[in-house]
């Protein structure tokens, strides 16, 4: 027997219209939860990021069109999660820049130390948004802090992608 009630029947209807709406998405909320859990536990949050024209990240930083970034609080200064997208301050080789990413271009959020956390489906920019320069050109992306750091091994937890 399950304990879960049925929504009820008005459940994501307007109450003045009686026609459906849209119900907000759940993303940003689940990237609060799983950066406020990594740092309670004194994990460093890492996002992974698809960068395309509607994100302002150091290009010199992208790889293969994605660019992971700490979010952690000793990495990032005026740091910003709101349901719109993520925005905050990092210091890459000494330089503090401005970063901006959409909530739709998370691909995945989790703990550097163990992997934990929880992938997404990506919103791409469509062909109108383009600009025509490539997202490298023409935007920055923010990697982990030391580049020197050496990549993770093949033996790394995965994450699964949620839709």
């Amino acid at each position: 027997m399950s304990h879960l009630a049925a929504a009820p029947a008005w459940y994501g209807l307007s109450p003045f219209s009686g026609e459906s709406m849209e119900l907000p998405s759940t993303k940003p909320y689940l990237i609060r939860a799983i950066h406020q859990w990594c740092c309670d536990n004194g994990f460093t949050p890492y996002l992974a990021v698809v960068v395309d024209s509607r994100t302002r990240v150091p290009p010199e930083h992208v790889r293969d069109g994605q660019i992971v970034l700490n979010i952690g609080y000793e990495a990032t200064a005026h740091l910003s999660l709101s349901n719109d997208g993520i925005s905050f301050q990092a210091r890459f080789g000494g330089m503090a820049r401005e970063i901006a990413i959409p909530v739709g271009n998370v691909a995945a959020i989790y703990a550097r130390e163990n992997g934990a956390g929880m992938a997404f489906e990506p919103e791409l920019a469509t062909a109108g948004e383009a600009t025509g320069e490539t997202a490298a050109e023409s935007h920055s992306a923010t990697e982990e802090p030391d580049p020197t750091t050496p990549s993770p091994s093949a033996g790394r937890p995965r994450l699964q992608r949620v839709k």
